[in-house]
Formats: structure tokens, C-alpha cells, sequence
């Protein structure tokens, strides 16, 4: 949430890193090696470490599975009090009772009028007190 809009952004897995797929030769070297902002190499030694097709489909993988499913930033177990800060409960205070992570929705006991009534909210809706 940044402004009271919900915002979505991208996690990147290896920040400040590129991985090249190229046939390694002394002038594919010296053209890597001269772009600018390009500080050097990962591996031993002056020339680069080949990295494995297992090493790359892992990584590969490891992206695609987390653009399918994106972890929520936020993780709230049972028991947690919560403030309610959007919709018609808001300013509300409340106990999770149930916490459903595939539809990033809780289940919070509210107190109204002296009674518990369970409201059903998304993640973006409450924050931890």
C-alpha cells in the first residue's frame, strides 16, 4: 500500500546481476567487460565461471514459479490482534480466527456491541497492532 492504493511490484531474485548466454571468445570478453556500469565477472579468477543448464533451469524455474504465485508481503497468524483500516469496519480492532493464504483473505472476530462477529477481509485491508 503506498498512498492508500494497493501497488504491485516486481521481486527481483538476483538484484544488479544479468546472466549472458554467449559463446565465450576474447572479443565477446572485452565487450562485455567495457559496458558501462559492468564491474565484473562472477567467478574465480579473471575470466568467468560457466554456470551449469542445471544451475540455469533452477533459476529459471525459481522465477516462473514465483510470477504464478507471488508470496504475500504480509503473514498474520491466528491469534493476531489486528487494526481493520479499509471498508466498513474501519478503525475496528479484532482477533484473526482464520487465516486463508491462497485468496490472501483472514477471518477476524470484531467485537460490535459487546458480541464477536466474524468478519471476512483481505490482507490490504488490515495491519498488525
Amino acid at each position: 500500500m503506498r498512498g492508500g492504493r494497493r501497488v504491485i511490484t516486481s521481486k527481483r531474485f538476483f538484484p544488479g546481476y544479468i546472466l549472458v548466454e554467449m559463446q565465450m571468445s576474447d572479443q565477446a570478453w572485452h565487450v562485455v567487460k567495457n559496458t558501462p556500469k559492468v564491474t565484473g565477472f562472477v567467478g574465480a579468477g579473471s575470466k568467468p565461471t560457466p554456470l551449469t543448464h542445471e544451475e540455469v533451469d533452477q533459476i529459471l524455474h525459481q522465477v516462473t514459479v514465483a510470477a504464478e504465485q507471488p508470496k504475500p508481503r504480509y503473514t498474520f497468524d491466528k491469534g493476531d490482534q489486528v487494526r481493520i483500516n479499509e471498508g466498513p469496519f474501519s478503525s475496528f480492532n479484532g482477533v484473526v480466527d482464520e487465516v486463508n493464504v491462497d485468496r490472501n483473505t483472514l477471518k477476524v472476530m470484531v467485537t460490535i456491541f459487546g458480541r464477536s462477529t466474524p468478519v471476512e477481509l483481505n490482507f490490504l485491508q488490515v495491519e498488525k497492532v
